[in-house]
């Protein structure tokens, strides 16, 4: 073979190792389920794909739905059908939101074009939700395009509304690191979680070290606490910030940085007390927002959950009796979910409707947002206020929300009593891309934790009693795919009875109950 030859060759073998393996992507080949076969729930796309008129196209349009999803979503299967068909939805909906521009691929909030959204109408209030759903999806590049393009898609640098909401963007990225395993591209995006702090600090920290943000940059325009031009410091942005610091922490480490993780801990820890002593109302037993006039806002909302999403609050110091308003029909229990604000306020639902009122009405932004934090409750917590019966309700209402004109429906909010979603006639309000639903099944429901270590941990939020049978397949984790399954009987996928865990197909785990088990 000549010289010419012999570099045709290995410009060959090099080309096929690359395309084989995406050395650093977090990307793995492996798309392969072990024991639910892909084909038996594409019916679920054939209907949804029936139930309407296709008002917009992109990336990835209703023709080619299932081919994406074949390839790029874990299975889900369990024997309360409702559950299952929205669990496809969600994937089937996510993918409308894939949206291909001239510098890769971005994430839309809504379909239809927004006045106030940025370039290529994005919007980055639900940023962090999209990072976390999209976390589960094989293929790393559409995520991954969408994060690089908000923070150096306008000549390098962030778009010019990426700050127009707060976020939490450093804890998704970090989580997701949780998920695929990927340090190359988390570090990549390092330096500008560390300029994305400081410009929140500049132009959103209080002289005592809590931030403020206008209700509306929350994204939570008329709630009972504040307004559109208040300045107060809010549960939501708070928590955000903490947990942002504690994932930078943790960036900082892996890279090496012990300066950065030292300054970036004494951040999170002065804001968890903080957030502990100014923003805890004793006789309430709740997390509110302080008033501009500093003041407590002496009313329940739902962002008073959200410092959980972050497992902010100290263990063993009565913080956990919060969750007991879950349960409270006068608290945030109702028919059709939970609500934003408490029932008993004698301002619940006095906004009107049409104006994005975060007065009470159920908004999933909120929901699964509450819901994460609940998981952590139950993973995190030793308490006695809150069990998995009452995840698996708030769930399973979550699942009954889902549904308008008896199709499956994702819109902006809803009225708690029922169930009707408000301005869903509207357009802009079919498939908001505003909240995660998916995410909530893998880490919650069938309870996949994910971990930085190589064990693998999977704590169902299902009682006992609840279903026979469910299985989560085809989960790209760590490079490997896992499967977690139950089957009471072990006459369902024949693997024996219990509740197991395998991975590339083989089982690494067991336990005879429905309960936490960890692979050694």
């Amino acid at each position: 073979m000549n010289f010419k030859y012999k570099i045709i060759a290995f410009v060959i073998l090099i080309s096929a190792l690359n395309s084989s393996c995406k050395s650093g992507s977090g990307h793995s080949q492996k798309s392969q389920a072990v024991i639910l076969k892909a084909e038996n729930y594409k019916h679920y796309v054939d209907y949804f794909n029936a139930m309407e008129d296709e008002n917009l196209k992109f990336v990835i349009p209703n023709d080619s739905a299932w081919t994406w999803m074949k390839k790029n979503v874990p299975l889900f299967e369990c024997p309360q059908q409702n559950f299952e068909e929205i669990y496809y939805f969600r994937w089937w909906s996510a993918r409308k939101h894939i949206k291909k521009t001239p510098q890769g691929f971005a994430i839309t909030e809504f379909l239809v074009d927004r006045s106030y959204a940025d370039k290529y109408n994005m919007i980055a209030c639900a940023v962090g939700h999209h990072i976390n759903e999209f976390r589960w999806v094989h293929d790393p590049q559409y995520i991954e395009q969408d994060v690089k393009l908000w923070y150096r898609g306008n000549d390098g640098k962030p778009m010019n509304k990426l700050y127009k909401f707060s976020s939490w963007t450093a804890d998704a990225l970090y989580n997701r690191y949780l998920v695929n395993y990927d340090k190359t591209f988390l570090l990549d995006m390092y330096p500008d979680m560390i300029t994305d702090y400081a410009v929140w600090e500049k132009d959103r920290q209080r002289k005592d070290g809590l931030f403020w943000q206008h209700d509306v940059k929350d994204g939570m325009e008329e709630s009972l606490s504040g307004g559109r031009k208040v300045q107060n410091a809010r549960p939501t942005i708070n928590s955000y910030m903490y947990g942002n610091a504690v994932a930078i922490a943790k960036m900082a480490e892996m890279k090496g940085d012990k300066d950065v993780k030292a300054k970036f801990e004494v951040k999170a820890n002065d804001l968890k007390q903080l957030v502990e002593t100014k923003l805890w109302n004793s006789k309430a037993e709740f997390f509110e927002t302080f008033t501009e006039k500093d003041t407590l806002a002496q009313v329940r909302e739902a962002i008073g959950f959200i410092p959980w999403y972050f497992n902010l609050p100290e263990k063993n110091k009565g913080f956990e009796k919060a969750w007991e308003q879950i349960k409270d029909e006068k608290g945030f229990s109702a028919p059709f979910g939970l609500t934003t604000a408490e029932r008993r306020s004698p301002r619940f639902r006095t906004h009107g409707t049409g104006t994005c009122e975060w007065d009470g009405a159920i908004w999933p932004f909120a929901s699964s947002q509450t819901l994460t934090a609940l998981a952590n409750v139950l993973n995190n917590y030793d308490q006695n206020f809150v069990a998995k019966t009452d995840y698996f309700k708030q769930m399973s209402l979550y699942v009954e929300s889902q549904y308008f004109h008896g199709k499956p429906y994702l819109g902006e909010y809803l009225d708690e009593t029922t169930g009707y979603w408000l301005m869903g006639e509207r357009e802009r309000s079919r498939y908001y891309n505003h909240s995660t639903f998916n995410d909530l099944v893998i880490t919650g429901l069938v309870g996949l934790r994910p971990r930085a270590d190589e064990k693998i941990e999977a704590n169902p939020l299902i009682p006992q009693d609840k279903w026979d049978w469910f299985c989560l397949d085809n989960v790209l984790y760590h490079g490997n795919i896992i499967t977690i399954l139950w089957d009471k009987t072990g006459e369902k996928y024949h693997k024996g009875k219990g509740f197991r865990i395998f991975k590339n197909g083989k089982e690494i785990a067991v336990s005879e109950k429905l309960e936490r088990i960890v692979s050694n």
